[in-house]
């Protein structure tokens, strides 16, 4: 990557245990290309859309954002919802303002599996994230999109 975008992170913080490892992940693919970055918390995945929108509206500067959280299936449809509407949410965003969002939210069956996409040393999906979020702002680029 020859520029060092500025992007923000926003981490749902429900399963504080997985999401630690999905921040390591994205924190250090973003260290290694020399970007930097800002994070913020929300309480679940389903408030990151409207946290990212809080941002875009505010007129915060990042050239990308990345979506990060865990989201178990339960004994209810709950998960269902909070899935499909922070996805939806987070797709309309991306079209809707031209924005770079790598989505690293997690949608699993159990912990276990929460853990094993989350680890750096597994899946590390917080470190795929971030090269997708990287990856899209180098293609807003190519495009003179700003």
């Amino acid at each position: 990557m020859t520029m060092s975008p500025h992007v923000l992170i926003v981490e749902a913080r429900y399963y504080p245990h997985i999401s630690d490892h999905l921040l390591t992940g994205a924190t250090a693919a973003l260290d290694l290309v020399g970007s930097t970055y800002d994070r913020i918390t929300v309480p679940g995945a389903f408030e990151i859309p409207a946290a990212i929108k809080y941002a875009v509206q505010a007129g915060a500067n990042y050239h990308g954002f990345i979506a990060l959280g865990c989201v178990i299936r339960g004994e209810t449809t709950h998960y269902d919802y909070v899935c499909e509407q922070c996805s939806r949410g987070l797709q309309d965003l991306a079209l809707e303002y031209n924005l770079a969002i790598g989505f690293g939210i997690l949608t699993v069956e159990n912990e276990a599996q929460g853990l094993a996409r989350a680890r750096v040393d597994l899946k590390n999906k917080g470190g795929e994230a971030a090269r997708a979020c990287l990856e899209m702002v180098l293609l807003k680029l190519h495009f003179g999109i700003q």
